[in-house]
């Protein structure tokens, strides 16, 4: 009935159209005729409630046109009270009511035919956690058929095994009789279940209760089916035992509202009955079951029941034997196959031999991940599944599409079917139930859990309310707004409508994607893939002779390192069981995997407690296999690893391993130093710097992210940002320490040798000269006294032993050497060059460049060194005194027991041999050609090539010999851990070590002693003839 509107301010009252809008009306002018209509007014008590009560729903404009449409429907019939009655009152039953109208036209067309439905949707019972027994027995009590009976037949028909007679089939219009009722029943229990979902606060929270019961009641159906399709045949199948198993959603119980059913089909003879036989009338059952499902009736059909995932497809028979399915599996399938035996479940027909098939074909599941490329076909098949996906409808596909229901649906089954061979845990069927399975054991991190669980159940309901809609089978995200509008409110985005909807479906695709890709594609799946089971299983016996197969040298030792961090049950020690199986086999790529195995028990009992730790080792595309690469392959990186842990986390990540370069550093640490009020708290900070810097460097040169140019400059560049730190934190101590307001003297410090030429590497000193200028109204004594402080306490600052490794801050190539001032004025130093510098001081200056301290004083430095060390003219005897010095150089300070040979420094074809060289060709022409004048050793060799003062072939050979030297003389450092002494300098003659160093070059060990003798012998020929004229 219509009644006046509530009073609003003023004493108005509200208008009908007023309030048709703020309940969410589109179409108000037709929604006020219906609100007159005289069937809805019959039934209405309190209009103002219904439209209150319409406000939440769907589709409101839909749910008081059905609502109208029932009201016609069951005028005159006890129904009509039963809907007065609801719609009085304000329940959850009415509540449920005006949500399926609101949400489903095809369930209202339903209740306006069979106004008897209404019952079932004004239920106050849950169709929730109903027995799958009592849906079972209420669709073929439907179809006239015993639920009790060992072989349900329908039509009231009774199956007599003990007579001979052959029963007749049933009337056909009996068969469409118990069709229609059967198809009836099931959408009256449909309906109970929507309304429910429909009407929940929570759908994401209830949706696998729904798809439970969506599930058992495609299964009764099922049921019911085949006892029509047994009435149906003459004989009624009795001499056929058969099997309908749901495969897909149906078996994994969380099918859709409407969806094709997936089943496989299994036969047996009754005992005393031929097979062939018996397979003929399984074959007649099995399609007369399909047609009873889909086939046009006096109801609609339910849907399709596909057996198209059976052996040979659509291509086999449509029934087989317990046997002829295994024989199938055993030797033909193919790995799609095996994932779908994943969600197989006996749903109908004979339970014996439903379990039978189950118990035959399982086994093939966990084994099918042992096939030849088994992960990559699963990979490629959901791509395959992508590229169908027609390009107009891939932005909407909620289904198929990618960031869709497939990619949560084929990442839990990929890690299931991976890791289920050795872990039972994890053999669930529902994708829900197997998410939360797999993170239990540690396969899936909790995060991820959660955020593909809840994309995963919004997905689910999205696809729902599409298919409520019209019980039509869809999976398409609809374009017209009023469409969009509609799925928003019925999904609980009521307030943010269409583009609400739209942006939640963007970033939930993207959140799944992202998920997919870095999950599906996980790198240790295809590892995991090619274990045998008992190199998956870590069974003491199994992984000691794997062990020693694979050259652990200390198998038991190594299984005690196994033993100690998988034992027990925590989420840590779940996740080591995962990895460590494949690890072991990385380790073993390394030459010392015994002593890769220990630094990573002791990384791992240092960072388990680390959220992030295994987390990146498990997910990231790269981490586990560089972090065992690089704890079997480089001591140094061990040591560096465990000393500073969280570098871990560069490793997976390129650009983490990238040096960052002296710009970023000297702005890291100018505001660690800005901030720092302890002097050692910022001399540690800066030391620190260092040792993260080249831990990183060192990372990234082991796995070939930099070459030993790269890894050279990246050192070099450190050393000057360490250098120039300490020199500022040096000049406030002495300031601090003399109370001075001001520094007295700018103090240079220069870069020689290696540093100077930005060819450092892990081992190096930082070789440096330091001169002095006095600062306005400072006396000169004073100045030198300050800038040697200075000088003095940053040798000190880096020099010391302290938590963070020390620098050694060598200024011997100073002028006079030890003998001279540690640091003088740039009179001083002009002086000193103008009057007795030597030859090899001024060869030493070819490496001079400014490392710290002011720029105009470096370029006063530089108007005195330039003139030395790029003369205009090099006389022959100081030539000649270059040669002698080289001469003598190599033969006092060859390490005693040394083979030249092989010492890649100071032997033949070492790296003194392309210095002195270069060098010497330098003082003889960098005078009249500028581009000489470079402080890099390679960066000379091309200039000198290019000028052509040496022959390109020439410098192609010093060149090989130089950068060979030097990647072995960092890689000594690398396997051995340690950065001094005379073995960094010689080619390891000891077997394990040659191996260590070839394998972080890239080379087996025979290769790189032979390499190196080759490439050295050349080498030695070009300096012989250009250096000593040979």
């Amino acid at each position: 009935m219509s009644v006046p509107g509530p009073v609003v301010g003023g004493g108005r009252r509200e208008s009908t159209s007023t309030r048709l809008r703020r309940a969410g009306f589109l179409e108000v002018a037709r929604a006020e005729t219906f609100l007159a209509d005289a069937a809805l007014a019959r039934v209405l008590v309190d209009q103002d409630a219904l439209l209150v009560a319409l406000a939440p729903v769907a589709d409101p404009d839909a749910a008081l046109l059905a609502l109208v449409r029932l009201a016609e429907a069951v005028a005159g019939r006890p129904e009509e009270d039963v809907l007065r009655s609801a719609l009085a009152a304000a329940d959850d039953a009415r509540t449920r009511l005006l949500a399926v109208l609101g949400a489903s036209v095809a369930l209202g067309d339903e209740l306006v035919r069979h106004p008897d439905v209404l019952a079932d949707v004004l239920s106050d019972e849950s169709p929730f956690g109903v027995a799958p027994s009592s849906v079972r027995a209420e669709l073929l009590r439907a179809a006239g058929a015993d639920p009790s009976a060992a072989v349900p037949v329908a039509c009231g028909i009774v199956l007599d095994a003990s007579s001979d007679e052959v029963q007749d089939a049933a009337a056909p219009a009996d068969l469409a009789d118990a069709t229609d009722a059967m198809r009836r029943a099931y959408r009256r229990r449909l309906a109970h279940i929507a309304a429910w979902d429909l009407a929940s606060a929570a759908p994401e929270d209830v949706l696998p209760a729904v798809a439970a019961a969506l599930s058992y009641l495609a299964a009764a159906a099922l049921e019911a089916a085949l006892a029509i399709a047994r009435a149906g045949l003459a004989g009624h199948g009795a001499g056929t035992r058969l099997a309908v198993v749901a495969m897909g959603k149906c078996g994994a119980r969380e099918l859709n509202y409407v969806s094709d059913v997936d089943v496989v089909h299994v036969a047996e003879p009754v005992e005393g009955v031929d097979e062939t036989v018996a397979l003929q009338d399984g074959a007649r059952l099995a399609a007369a079951l399909a047609r009873v499902c889909a086939q046009p009736a006096g109801e609609p059909p339910l849907w399709t029941v596909d057996a198209a995932l059976r052996p040979e497809g659509k291509d086999g028979p449509l029934v087989r034997t317990v046997a002829s399915h295994r024989a199938y599996y055993e030797r033909w399938a193919k790995t799609w196959e095996f994932q779908a035996l994943l969600k197989a479940r006996p749903v109908a027909g004979d339970v014996e031999l439903g379990a039978a098939y189950l118990e035959a074909v399982s086994p093939f599941v966990w084994q099918a991940v042992t096939r030849e490329n088994f992960v990559a076909d699963a990979q490629a098949m959901r791509r395959r599944v992508e590229d169908h996906v027609p390009a107009a409808e891939a932005d909407r596909q909620v289904k198929l599409g990618k960031g869709g229901l497939r990619d949560v649906e084929f990442t839990v089954q990929l890690l299931q079917l991976v890791h289920g061979r050795a872990d039972a845990s994890i053999r669930v069927a529902t994708t829900l139930t197997a998410l939360d399975a797999l993170t239990a054991a540690g396969y899936v991190g909790r995060d991820d859990r959660d955020e593909m669980a809840r994309c995963y159940r919004f997905l689910r309901v999205l696809e729902h309310r599409l298919q409520l809609h019209r019980l039509f089978r869809t999976h398409l995200l609809p374009t017209a707004e009023p469409d969009l509008r509609r799925l928003a409110r019925s999904v609980g985005l009521r307030t943010e409508g269409a583009e609400g909807l739209l942006a939640a479906w963007r970033l939930t695709r993207q959140t799944v994607r992202a998920m997919h890709e870095r999950l599906y594609y996980r790198p240790l799946l295809p590892a995991v893939a090619r274990l045998s089971a008992s190199e998956v299983s870590l069974r003491p016996e199994d992984a000691r002779a794997r062990l020693s197969a694979i050259g652990y040298r200390d198998p038991a030792g190594a299984a005690r390192h196994i033993a100690a961090l998988t034992e027990g049950v925590s989420r840590r020690s779940a996740i080591q069981r995962q990895l460590l199986p494949v690890m072991l086999g990385w380790f073993a790529e390394g030459a010392d995997p015994d002593a890769g195995l220990l630094a990573f028990r002791v990384l791992s009992e240092e960072l388990g407690s680390s959220h992030w730790y295994l987390k990146l080792l498990r997910d990231s595309g790269t981490a586990a296999h560089r972090l065992a690469r690089l704890l079997a392959g480089s001591r140094y990186l061990a040591d560096a690893l465990a000393r500073s842990p969280e570098s871990v986390s560069w490793l997976g990540d390129d650009a983490e391993l990238e040096p960052p370069g002296a710009e970023r550093l000297s702005s890291e640490i100018d505001s660690v130093l800005t901030r720092a009020d302890e002097v050692a708290f910022a001399t540690q900070s800066v030391r620190a710097l260092r040792r993260r810097e080249l831990a990183r460097t060192a990372a990234a040169e082991a796995l070939g992210l930099v070459d030993v140019l790269g890894a050279a400059d990246a050192v070099s560049g450190v050393t000057d940002v360490v250098l120039a730190s300490a020199l500022r934190i040096a000049h406030h101590v002495v300031r601090t320490e003399k109370r001075l307001d001001a520094p007295l003297a700018d103090v240079l410090v220069i870069g020689m040798g290696r540093l100077g030429g930005r060819e450092s590497g892990y081992g190096s000193d930082a070789d440096v000269q330091f001169v002095h200028r006095a600062r306005e109204g400072a006396a000169e004594s004073d100045a030198h006294t300050y800038a040697t402080a200075v000088a003095s306490r940053l040798r000190t600052l880096l020099g010391e032993v302290g938590s963070e490794p020390s620098l050694e801050v060598d200024a011997d190539l100073r002028p006079e050497g030890r003998n001279g001032p540690l640091v003088r004025s740039v009179a001083s130093f002009a002086e000193y060059h103008a009057r007795w510098s030597l030859v090899w001081e001024a060869q030493a200056l070819l490496r001079a460049r400014r490392v710290a301290g002011p720029e105009d004083l470096w370029d006063e430095v530089a108007a005195i060194v330039d003139p030395v060390r790029y003369p205009s003219d090099l006389p022959t005897d100081k030539a000649r005194e270059v040669r002698r010095t080289k001469a003598r150089v190599e033969a006092e300070r060859m390490p005693r027991g040394t083979d030249p040979a092989r010492n890649v420094k100071l032997g033949r074809g070492g790296l003194a041999d392309v210095e002195w060289t270069v060098q010497l060709l330098q003082l003889e022409h960098a005078g009249r050609v500028p581009a000489l004048r470079t402080t890099s050793t390679l960066g000379a060799l091309d200039v000198l090539a290019a000028e052509g003062i040496l022959e390109g072939a020439d410098a192609d050979v010093l060149r090989e010999a130089w950068l060979l030297a030097s990647s072995v003389r960092n890689a000594n450092v690398l396997w051995s851990g340690r950065a001094d002494g005379s073995a960094v300098d010689a080619l390891p003659s000891a077997r394990r070590d040659l191996e260590g160093v070839a394998r972080l070059l890239g080379h087996d060990a025979n290769d790189l002693d032979e390499t190196y003798l080759r490439t050295a012998r050349r080498c030695r020929a070009v300096v012989d003839r250009v250096f000593y004229g040979a």
